[in-house]
């Protein structure tokens, strides 16, 4: 039902909420707001550790693509890699069997309690699933200290059997930037970009080889165009785990970059145990469609979020629309 709240001729459309089939990013649940406007549906779903005033830019992007649309497409169809939780072997296997095709895995790292055994076990599997063409990165959210990134990236590097990068090993940008040159495991900058007052930092330390760019913590498409023209360096398009509605704005990026020499992070969706709308944007051979799936009544009975959580939701978009306007 359509919410009081608007913002000219775009409503709350949807409260979503949906488990996860694996715990990922510490989180069981992932929920968010989908809006409707003239230009179609848009997603607004920072995670709940995100303030109002960081949150303001998923509002950006969520207006962007309900009320103006994205650029056109120069591509129809993007390359995805299969992203892998911090599970076990077995389980990592299967993920990737079941990917849809992806010879690209992106394998989280650095999670909180688990061993550099349990790690290496984890790559040796993904590994074993790919097969020896595939492509292997981790991601260790900006888990580790300089020497812990350069012992566990040595050991990794031989788990996998060579790793086609290392996304946001340590959270600093020197760390970074003096890792460069401690390995020879290329460098990807994802928290350093998109939570950093100043992502150029980047570019001017020589801190990574490769920029991750998410399009709803960065204000929309056409803000992460921008931003990847002035960084200059290549790019790679993550999910910030939302569903359908949401990645298909990743998908509108992806397509409109004048280059796109990796795999992109926007299969998630299968992390969901119910997505959004009743086509998700799941991989086939490896690749998503450029398209811009709908909701229906149906499909959003399905996740509809209890009252309370409606409410809280409300609310919270209540305080990043007003900080969008101070910022204004």
């Amino acid at each position: 039902m359509p919410s009081s709240i608007a913002t000219g001729p775009l409503q709350v459309r949807a409260v979503y909420s949906t488990p996860l089939r694996t715990r990922f990013r510490g989180i069981t649940v992932r929920d968010g707001v989908l809006l409707r406007g003239d230009a179609g549906w848009g997603e607004v779903s920072p995670f709940w550790d995100y303030d109002a005033a960081e949150s303001a830019a998923w509002l950006r992007a969520g207006l962007e693509a309900a009320e103006e649309g994205w650029p056109e497409p120069v591509r129809a169809r993007i390359p995805v890699n299969v992203t892998v939780p911090a599970v076990g072997p077995e389980q990592a296997a299967r993920i990737v069997a079941g990917s849809g095709g992806c010879t690209t895995a992106k394998v989280k790292v650095a999670e909180p309690g688990q061993s550099a055994a349990e790690e290496q076990a984890r790559l040796e599997a993904v590994r074993d699933a790919l097969g020896p063409a595939g492509k292997i990165r981790v991601d260790a959210n900006a888990g580790w200290d300089l020497d812990t990134a350069v012992a566990r990236l040595a050991l990794l590097d031989r788990a996998a059997g060579g790793l086609e990068y290392a996304e946001q090993p340590c959270p600093d940008v020197a760390d970074l930037a003096a890792l460069r040159r401690r390995t020879h495991v290329p460098v990807a900058a994802d928290e350093s970009i998109r939570r950093a007052a100043d992502p150029l930092a980047v570019r001017r330390a020589e801190a990574a080889d490769v920029v991750v760019l998410k399009v709803q913590p960065l204000g929309g498409v056409r803000a992460c165009l921008r931003l990847a023209e002035e960084v200059g360096l290549p790019v790679v398009v993550s999910s910030a785990l939302e569903s359908s509605v949401g990645i298909a704005a990743g998908l509108a990026l992806a397509a409109a970059l004048p280059e796109l020499p990796y795999a992109c992070g926007l299969a998630t969706v299968h992390l969901f145990a119910r997505d959004t709308v009743p086509s998700p944007l799941l991989p086939v051979e490896g690749h998503l469609e450029v398209r811009r799936p709908e909701p229906t009544a149906d499909s959003l009975a399905a996740v509809a979020a209890p009252a309370d959580q409606d409410r809280r939701w409300h609310e919270r978009l209540d305080a990043m629309a007003e900080q969008m306007r101070a910022a204004a």
